[in-house]
């Protein structure tokens, strides 16, 4: 008989943590201010070169990778999962939409929330087969989906490998169109402000997944235990920021936006 964690037989019962919330909300403000300098350096001239070097690199990918392992981690303590993978997944191409006609030189195509909302869906069929593996086995799943992820992290660019590190070219054949491009594998001449593939970036949301299947058990007995205390007062505003994370994530640009237009008015 195959033995698979608890949550895995009955997922989407324990509810929300508020850790989780506020590590979320704390990612937020970390966008919001990123993409306020984003504003600043491209739209409004201010000159930072560091902004475009590898601190502010290592700033962007700090606050996607957060946002991705935490979207795959609490897919399995979520309930409606196709509903909330069809809100995100309309996030993004609201998101889309509004750049292409308002803003084409700075259009969002494949963004990230098209990401997420996309890995949301494809979880729903492949949770069904992944509950099947053996919960010993479940680590093996994040390890593997960790390498997966670092090989395929340059696809974009045209090889495998990770960052610096390039372990042979991809076929340029794989390089044709917007549909490719939505894999990873974008066309000459594609350009979007925030571009991210379902390669490499869903063997990272598959990374928090399999993690959340790990350490369910615990979670399980510490929900049943009474373990979980209430979020404490100073990190309540956090919580309430990560629990409206995808509102606020649409809105949080035109606002900045808008905010440095009249400043600069005055």
């Amino acid at each position: 008989m195959v033995k698979t964690t608890p949550m895995a037989q009955a997922p989407g019962k324990i509810g929300r943590i508020w850790e989780l919330d506020a590590l979320r909300g704390i990612t937020l403000i970390s966008m919001a201010v990123y993409h306020a300098m984003w504003d600043l350096v491209y739209l409004f001239g201010l000159r930072a070169d560091w902004y475009n070097e590898t601190p502010g690199y290592l700033w962007q990918q700090s606050i996607c990778w957060c946002f991705i392992l935490l979207s795959g981690f609490c897919w399995g303590l979520g309930r409606k999962p196709l509903k909330r993978g069809l809100m995100v997944f309309g996030g993004g191409a609201l998101v889309t939409a509004v750049t292409v006609l308002v803003m084409p030189a700075e259009r969002v195509v494949f963004g990230v929330l098209t990401l997420i909302g996309s890995a949301m869906l494809l979880m729903i069929p492949l949770d069904a087969l992944f509950r099947k593996i053996p919960a010993r086995l479940v680590p093996i799943g994040a390890l593997a989906s960790v390498l997966l992820f670092f090989l395929t992290r340059n696809v974009a660019r045209g090889s495998f490998g990770f960052e610096g590190i390039r372990l042979g070219a991809v076929p340029a054949a794989f390089y044709q169109n917007y549909l490719t491009a939505y894999f990873g594998f974008p066309p000459d001449g594609f350009y979007s402000t925030d571009y991210f593939p379902l390669l490499p970036w869903f063997f990272l949301f598959l990374t928090g997944y399999f993690i959340f299947r790990a350490v369910s058990p615990f979670i399980r007995r510490k929900k049943e235990s009474g373990g979980f205390s209430p979020a404490p007062a100073a990190m309540k505003p956090f919580c309430w920021i990560g629990r409206h994370s995808l509102i606020l994530y649409l809105l949080h640009q035109p606002v900045i936006y808008g905010v440095f237009q009249l400043i600069q008015m005055l």
